[in-house]
């Protein structure tokens, strides 16, 4: 896939929005097992996930890959 195709994706998607719909579709535990950082696996929240992934570029590229994923597996 190009490098254009992945950013129709993700353009107006914030990370925020990303790490609600994903908890909102897996739930913090199978977060935790899918992405295995602290944050999600260590009393998560949207607010303290958010914190860290900001800092983190390989912990945010990991959210971003799942959440890449999942909107492939679920597009028609």
């Amino acid at each position: 896939m190009s490098e254009q195709q992945h950013d129709d994706i993700l353009h107006g998607v914030t990370l925020k929005m990303m790490v609600t719909q994903l908890v909102a579709l897996y739930g913090w535990e199978e977060m935790g097992r899918r992405i295995d950082i602290r944050c999600f696996t260590h009393n998560p929240s949207v607010a303290s996930s958010l914190k860290f992934l900001r800092r983190t570029p390989w912990a945010r590229d990991k959210v971003e890959e799942l959440y890449l994923r999942w909107k492939m597996e679920s597009s028609p």
